[in-house]
């Protein structure tokens, strides 16, 4: 086989992947991508969750965004902006590996990385196989995310946190949103990876490694995606929080459609919308940094899989 010589190493279609170029690379660039994601945007998604939360406590009900990021820093401490933040880094890692690991198996076996053309349906079919797979092993770490995020959490550990959701309603408090969850990530990766590759192809029709192409690619992408998916993720925080809900309804909702429903009667139709800016203000950067981040360590994996043979 023909040594690559600097140039070719520089012009190097990484988008298509070498043989050399394993299934753990492909997993170490995604958990990389996945904790930079989540831990730099997370107070914002603890923001998201406060304001979501249907029939709060009287402490924390809030009139918009800057209002609950006040309130709460002056109240709960700067600190607990990050409450709940372990779950997520537990849990970040090992799903988006098994997410972006997923996505280019897929992409790859439909023929998404063929440059000569636009794959909107490689793309959304890779992304909705990709979230299927991660959210699978992410919805667990989300409940016990949300449950300590909420105004009034006694949980201090995810350890704790898990024991005592376990404990009080069983294997299924950490899977009744797994359905809803399905129903929103799978049209918000489809739209955010049809997005992103449309944006990727007109900013850059040479798919080289371009690092301003995939973050405002990916933080176009992540808005869009975020902004049409939030009643979806609106009632996926009431199913992931009934435990702690003071009305009786809303804690026996088992699905989605009863969940809907109780948002619609008590909030009406602006009930969904519940939350919507911290959301696109969250996925924006977030999705940035996530293709960023992936990109990157994906270009340098590529560029150094003959040196790098044991994954």
């Amino acid at each position: 086989m023909e040594a690559h010589n600097p140039l070719e190493v520089d012009e190097y279609d990484y988008e298509g992947l070498p043989p050399t170029f394993t299934l753990g690379y492909n997993m170490l660039a995604g958990a990389f991508a996945g904790i930079a994601e989540h831990t730099v945007m997370y107070p914002v998604d603890l923001l998201k969750t406060r304001l979501q939360v249907i029939n709060p406590s009287p402490g924390a009900i809030y009139s918009g965004l800057t209002n609950a990021f006040t309130t709460i820093t002056r109240i709960e401490g700067t600190q607990s902006l990050w409450r709940g933040m372990s779950s997520v880094i537990v849990g970040a890692g090992p799903a988006h590996a098994v997410y972006f690991a997923t996505y280019e198996a897929v992409k790859q076996a439909m023929g998404g990385n063929d440059r000569s053309t636009h794959h909107p349906l490689a793309a959304a079919t890779s992304g909705a196989c990709a979230t299927i797979a991660s959210d699978a092993l992410m919805n667990p770490f989300d409940v016990i995310k949300q449950r300590m995020q909420i105004h009034g959490s006694t949980h201090r550990t995810i350890t704790q946190c898990a024991q005592r959701v376990y404990h009080k309603e069983g294997m299924k408090a950490f899977y009744v949103s797994y359905p809803t969850t399905l129903c929103m990530t799978v049209p918000y990766t489809a739209l955010q990876f049809m997005a992103y590759e449309f944006v990727s192809k007109v900013m850059n029709p040479s798919r080289a490694y371009d690092p301003l192409t995939h973050c405002v690619a990916g933080g176009l992408a992540g808005g869009f995606a975020a902004g049409l998916t939030t009643p979806l993720d609106v009632i996926k925080t009431l199913l992931q929080t009934r435990g702690t809900a003071t009305d009786a309804r809303i804690r026996s909702a088992k699905g989605l459609w009863v969940a809907a429903s109780i948002i619609k009667q008590q909030h009406g139709y602006g009930g969904f919308f519940r939350g919507w800016r911290p959301r696109i203000i969250t996925a924006m950067p977030s999705t940035a940094i996530c293709w960023s981040s992936y990109e990157m360590a994906k270009a340098y994996f590529s560029r150094h899989s003959d040196n790098l043979s044991i994954l």
